[in-house]
C-alpha cells in the first residue's frame, strides 16, 4: 500500500503540472501564458519584460517548409513596426537550436529567436500546427491566433498590428 501510494504521488508531481500547464486557455482575450526562454544572443527574454507592447510570437521549426517561406514576410513586418511598439518573437520548437540559428541567419531574420528546446512554451500556447502565430496586445491579452501559414496572410497580420498600436 506505501509503495502504491509512493507511485501515485510521483505520477502526480510529475504530470500534475503538465496537465494545469495544457489547461491554460489561449483563446482571443485571454492573458497570454508567461514564458522564459534562452535567446539567439544567449540571454533569458521573459514575455513579462514586453508589457505595454504589441507582441507577435511565431512558433516554427528547420523541418517547416511554410515556416521558411513566412519568415522573410514576417522580418519585413518586424522591420516596419518595431520602432512603433511592435516586437517580434521567433520561437523555434527544434530540440537543438544550431539549425535555428543557421536557418534564421540564411533567411536575414533580424527579429529575436527564441529556443523552446523542451517544448514548454509550445504546450503553454496548445501549437499544434507549423507555423503557429500568435498576436498579444500592450495588456498582455491574445487577441489573434493563426495556425498554419497561408500565402500573403502577411497583409492580414499588419491590418492587427496596427489597430493592436493604435489602442
Amino acid at each position: 500500500m506505501r509503495r502504491a501510494i509512493t507511485l501515485l504521488t510521483g505520477f502526480l508531481a510529475l504530470f500534475l503540472p503538465f496537465t494545469l500547464v495544457c489547461a491554460a486557455d489561449i483563446s482571443p482575450g485571454y492573458p497570454a501564458p508567461e514564458f522564459t526562454l534562452k535567446s539567439q544572443k544567449g540571454k533569458n527574454l521573459s514575455l513579462k519584460e514586453l508589457r505595454g507592447q504589441v507582441v507577435m510570437i511565431n512558433f516554427w521549426a528547420t523541418w517547416c517548409g511554410p515556416c521558411r517561406q513566412e519568415m522573410p514576410a514576417l522580418n519585413t513586418l518586424y522591420e516596419k513596426y518595431r520602432d512603433t511598439g511592435f516586437v517580434l518573437l521567433g520561437v523555434n520548437v527544434d530540440t537543438e537550436s544550431d539549425n535555428a540559428i543557421q536557418m534564421a541567419s540564411k533567411l536575414k531574420a533580424t527579429y529575436p529567436i527564441l529556443f523552446d528546446t523542451d517544448k514548454r512554451a509550445s504546450v503553454l500556447y496548445q501549437v499544434s500546427a507549423m507555423p503557429t502565430t500568435i498576436l498579444i496586445d500592450r495588456d498582455g491579452k491574445v487577441r489573434y491566433i493563426q495556425k498554419g501559414y497561408v500565402t500573403g496572410i502577411e497583409s492580414k497580420y499588419q491590418t492587427q498590428i496596427r489597430e493592436l498600436l493604435k489602442e
